[in-house]
């Protein structure tokens, strides 16, 4: 079997901390470089997809609801006025519950009946039906986080019409005068991205994708491959997978620290890695439960991925050193 793992800022991560299974896997590996790409870009490029990647379409697929249409994702965040700039506070940073994304989304559906249709995939990744086509950021708030966010470009008139509707009308929610009752960040405004219609021709040669990421799943679901919900470790997912074939995990718990700024936490989620992945990996490679082991690391610092067959442990000449090192 043919183990695959991508780990957007894996390299980036591991500063100051020794990861000895991760270490050792990639000391006796092959490595290549490729184009320096958003893990989004990664999966687009991976599964043959031209033009924009439709986030919004393949999030709706992976939760059974794709169909005709013009879909988009219409994820929840906090935009923050800091001196002369407006930053953007992912989602993902913030705390939402299943019962504040519902109020939300049921108030956001009943303003904009016939022009938008908001739903949820979970309390934070939510994906919309478009009345019409908009031209809308093409990256995730992710790829934003912390950073100043650029005027409209020319042809978003549309869209940033919509964004402005939709603050005005999360601006005055129960949900978010509880939440600052609470002292905690408001949901103020839907990140509009990844537009488009459900898509056709996704082709990969992995027998299954596993993973938290919708888009991801709806990858596979494009692809005709099996889609499976993400593991807590390695041993759980080799324990389903068959002796043979080609399958890929999507292990994203890096990039929120690492958008954040969060050294500390992304080093933590780091050192959890190793110990549900990497140090179980490294254990099939050496008993022959898996007879590959690839590793992608795509995101904007590195582009780098790694290949190693049983064999190649037997290289004892190829040190290990810190995963930093890789990162050039």
């Amino acid at each position: 079997m043919h183990a695959e793992l991508v780990v957007p800022g894996l390299l980036a991560a591991a500063q100051g901390a020794r990861l000895p299974a991760a270490e050792l896997l990639l000391a006796r590996s092959r490595r290549s470089r490729s184009e320096r790409r958003s893990v989004e870009g990664w999966l687009q490029h991976a599964f043959g997809l031209e033009g924009a990647l439709p986030a919004g379409a393949l999030t709706a697929l992976a939760r059974g609801a794709a169909g005709e249409g013009f879909w988009a994702r219409a994820d929840p965040v906090h935009l923050q006025l800091l001196r002369d700039q407006i930053v953007a506070v992912p989602g993902a940073a913030l705390s939402v519950s299943r019962g504040e994304a519902d109020a939300l989304i049921a108030s956001i559906n009943r303003h904009f009946a016939g022009r938008l249709e908001v739903h949820a995939a979970e309390p934070l990744r939510w994906w919309a039906r478009l009345a019409e086509p908009l031209e809308l950021a093409a990256e995730p708030p992710l790829e934003h986080a912390g950073r100043a966010l650029r005027p409209g470009a020319p042809g978003e008139a549309l869209a940033e019409s919509l964004t402005t509707e939709i603050q005005l009308l999360l601006h005055t929610h129960p949900v978010n005068a509880a939440r600052e009752e609470r002292g905690e960040l408001t949901i103020n405004s839907l990140w509009l991205w990844g537009a488009g219609r459900t898509p056709e021709g996704a082709v990969s040669s992995w027998e299954s994708v596993s993973a938290d990421d919708p888009v991801a799943l709806g990858l596979a679901h494009a692809a005709k491959h099996r889609a499976r919900a993400l593991p807590a470790s390695a041993s759980a997912w080799l324990e389903r997978l068959p002796e043979e074939g080609r399958h890929l995990v999507l292990l994203d718990a890096l990039r929120l620290p690492l958008a954040l700024g969060d050294a500390a936490g992304a080093a933590a989620a780091a050192a959890a890695l190793e110990q549900a992945w990497f140090a179980p990996l490294l254990a099939a490679l050496r008993s022959g439960r898996i007879g590959m082991f690839t590793l992608h690391v795509p995101d904007a610092h590195s582009a780098v991925s790694f290949e190693a067959i049983r064999g190649d442990l037997r290289r004892f000449w190829r040190r290990a050193r810190p995963l930093w090192e890789y990162d050039e």
